[in-house]
C-alpha cells in the first residue's frame, strides 16, 4: 500500500510540475517580442559579430555550397539588398521563422537576395537532414550549406537563428540574433530595400 501512495504522490508532483511549466511558458511567450532582436549595426564595426579589424561593417566573404553541391561565394551574390540568415533544421526558432522568410522571398521576387545558410557541421546537422527538411516543408528559398564552417567562423555565429540585412553595396545595415517574425523581418528588409531605386 505504501508503494502506491508514493507512486500517486510522485505522479501528482509530476503533473503539478508540468502544469507550472506550461503556465510559466505561456506567460513568458506573451512577453517575447521578436522585433527586439533586430539591431542596427553602427557605422564602425564595433559589434561582436563583425571583426574589429574591418574598417566598416562590410559583408565578410565565405564559400558555401548550393543545393546542387556547387561552391558559391557570398560576394558573388552581393549587388542587391541581401538577407543573410544562419539556421539549422534542429533549431525550433529557425523552423518557426522560415514560413515568414518564404513569404518575404515570394513578395520581393528577386528584388531582394535571400541567402539561407545551413550550419552543416556533419554531426548534429548534415546536408541530407537539412535537404530532407527543406523538401518535406516545400520551401523554395535559396538554401546554402556551410560545409566547412567558414560562414559560422567569419560571422561568429554562436546562436541560431542569426540574420543580417545587407544593402546593395555589401554594407551590413542591421542584424538579429534570435527568431524574427514577419513584422521584424519586414522592418529589416525596409532598412536595406527602397522600392524607388
Amino acid at each position: 500500500m505504501k508503494k502506491y501512495v508514493k507512486l500517486i504522490v510522485g505522479v501528482a508532483a509530476f503533473v503539478l510540475l508540468l502544469i507550472g511549466a506550461s503556465v510559466l511558458y505561456n506567460n513568458l511567450a506573451k512577453e517575447y517580442k521578436p522585433e527586439a532582436n533586430l539591431q542596427a549595426v553602427p557605422d564602425s564595426a564595433e559589434t561582436e559579430q563583425i571583426p574589429a579589424e574591418q574598417e566598416s561593417a562590410k559583408v565578410i566573404d565565405f564559400t558555401m555550397e548550393n543545393m546542387a553541391g556547387e561552391e558559391i561565394t557570398l560576394y558573388s551574390l552581393v549587388g542587391k539588398p541581401l538577407v543573410l540568415n544562419f539556421w539549422a533544421s534542429w533549431c525550433g526558432p529557425c523552423k518557426m521563422e522560415l514560413p515568414d522568410f518564404q513569404d518575404a522571398y515570394e513578395k520581393y521576387d528577386g528584388e531582394v537576395e535571400f541567402v539561407l545558410v545551413n550550419m552543416t557541421d556533419g554531426m548534429q546537422e548534415t546536408k541530407e537532414k537539412a535537404m530532407k527538411f527543406i523538401e518535406t516543408e516545400g520551401y523554395t528559398l535559396p538554401f546554402y550549406f556551410d560545409i566547412h564552417q567558414e560562414a559560422a567562423y567569419a560571422y561568429g555565429v554562436y546562436a541560431l537563428p542569426t540574420t543580417y540585412f545587407v544593402d546593395e553595396n555589401g554594407t551590413v545595415i542591421a542584424g538579429a540574433q534570435g527568431m524574427l517574425d514577419a513584422k521584424s523581418l519586414e522592418k529589416g528588409i525596409s532598412m536595406i530595400y527602397n522600392e524607388i531605386n
